[in-house]
């Protein structure tokens, strides 16, 4: 899996764990309900959009995960092959 899809990956399992929707997910972080959503993931030439530092702290925050058990669920999904 390529570093941009596992980090997708991760906030989409960030969601799910908390029993939510990436859009809730995002409202929770005091973000715009489409922030999260897959269209937005790439720019209208395909090039990868990323998650920002600023961003990562708000979903870190919103749900209680720490940076550590945010580095493992990235990692569970960079070792998906």
């Amino acid at each position: 899996m390529t570093h941009h899809a596992a980090l997708w990956a991760a906030v989409n399992h960030i969601a799910k764990i908390n029993n939510i929707s990436c859009s809730c997910l995002a409202c929770r972080c005091g973000l715009d309900s489409t922030t999260f959503n897959p269209s937005k993931r790439f720019s209208s030439h395909g090039q990868p959009r990323w998650v920002s530092t600023e961003t990562l702290y708000k979903i870190l925050r919103g749900t209680n995960i720490t940076p550590i058990e945010f580095a493992n669920i990235f990692q569970s999904f960079l070792d998906q092959e």
